[in-house]
């Protein structure tokens, strides 16, 4: 595996030269099979990450328990992640390691019932009934969103600054929140065909889209705390992550709604605006800052990062991405996240859990991370960039 990994970083390394320097007109063109490269990583990823799901989870710096918890947020976005990969391999070896982390879960969600991370595991229960057709398998996230549906929260959607329990979070008032419900919601209904459950995600999202996202900056602020907050030279703070929440989120709507969906226009329109204010703000070395809005001195960050090179790269796949500049930043992105992949297959460079931009170092991860990255994989694997 260490060899196979070492053979995918040399020719990344290969094609990021390539893409700051042309090759001359009189050589012949030389083709970089970054697919095959995105693969090899992404296998390389997952490998790492399962192998060290003991539970123990001795290389987490901060939030061990929640980092336990297999049904919480953060195992649950590194099943996201895995399920796209999975579907992008067709190998069985991690079909099954998410078929039976389900089966010991009984399918089931987080113990808060409104809570959004409590619901982001069920969107790898979701890929695997689209398999097995086993109700077993969405039996409880379909009794605790037809719960919902029968008794909506109603809470505003203001943080409380220097409070733990945040009454706001029985609706989605942080940004995260839009990776780890809205995409649930609709793949529900793909699932069951009532479009009752992407109906209430679709307004649920929009009601935390107008009142998070900054309509001159096109970003969303992690949540209401940062409204008027301004970093030492004064400008707007929009983590890096938290956006990478909401732009995967949004992709991952738009792959179980439907093409004639009254809703699909106005995700397209507003993955579009995003994508553009994204490719903007990339680093020259391909990473994007913690705080996207101050690129200096900042270090490599690989999970908003790869948020980030999903999106584009999944835009662009799809036709909906059309300029040469979303390419380019696939790549370059992508050239920075095989960057910190470790010899063994560890992703490095995953600022650890926060809700704001953060310190971070090279032996950091985290199964978001993974999980991110994972997502990237199956995308850039698809085509050439």
């Amino acid at each position: 595996m260490r060899a196979l990994v070492a053979a995918a970083l040399a020719c990344l390394a290969f094609s990021t030269s390539q893409a700051i320097a042309a090759p001359t007109p009189a050589a012949p063109p030389q083709v970089v099979d970054l697919p095959s490269s995105a693969l090899t990583l992404g296998r390389a990823v997952a490998d790492w990450q399962l192998w060290h799901m003991d539970g123990q989870f001795d290389y987490v710096k901060t939030h061990k328990p929640g980092t336990q918890n297999p049904r919480g947020w953060i195992q649950g976005a590194f099943y996201v992640g895995l399920t796209a990969f999975a579907e992008r391999t067709g190998d069985l070896t991690y079909a099954g390691a998410i078929w039976n982390h389900g089966d010991e879960e009984g399918w089931g969600l987080g113990k808060r019932p409104l809570h959004a991370d409590d619901h982001v595991i069920a969107q790898a229960w979701l890929w695997t009934y689209a398999r097995d057709h086993n109700p077993a398998q969405i039996a409880p996230v379909k009794a605790r969103f037809d719960a919902i549906l029968a008794d909506p929260p109603t809470a505003d959607l203001k943080f409380i600054d220097g409070t733990e329990q945040q009454p706001c979070q029985a609706r989605w008032c942080w940004s995260d929140a839009l990776f780890m419900a809205p995409p649930t919601w609709t793949a529900l209904s793909a699932a069951t065909k009532d479009p009752r459950y992407a109906a209430y995600g679709a307004k649920e999202f929009w009601a935390a889209t107008d009142y998070l996202l900054d309509k001159d900056e096109s970003l969303y602020f992690r949540d209401s705390r940062f409204f008027d907050r301004r970093d030492d030279q004064g400008r707007k703070i929009f983590w890096s992550r938290g956006n990478g929440w909401v732009y995967a989120g949004i992709v991952n709507i738009l792959k179980s709604l439907p093409a004639n969906h009254p809703e699909r226009p106005r995700y397209v329109a507003l993955f579009r605006k995003m994508s553009a204010r994204i490719a903007s703000l990339q680093k020259p070395d391909g990473y994007w800052s913690v705080s996207l809005l101050a690129p200096e001195h900042s270090p490599p960050e690989s999970s908003g990062t790869a948020f980030f090179v999903y999106g584009l790269a999944w835009g662009v796949n799809q036709g909906l991405l059309k300029d040469p500049k979303y390419a380019a930043s696939a790549r370059l992105g992508w050239s920075a996240l095989a960057r910190a992949v470790q010899p063994d297959g560890k992703l490095g460079w995953v600022q650890q859990v926060g809700y704001a931009p953060d310190h971070v170092e090279a032996g950091d991860t985290q199964l978001y991370g993974a999980g991110a990255f994972l997502l990237a994989a199956s995308e850039v694997s698809r085509g050439r960039f």
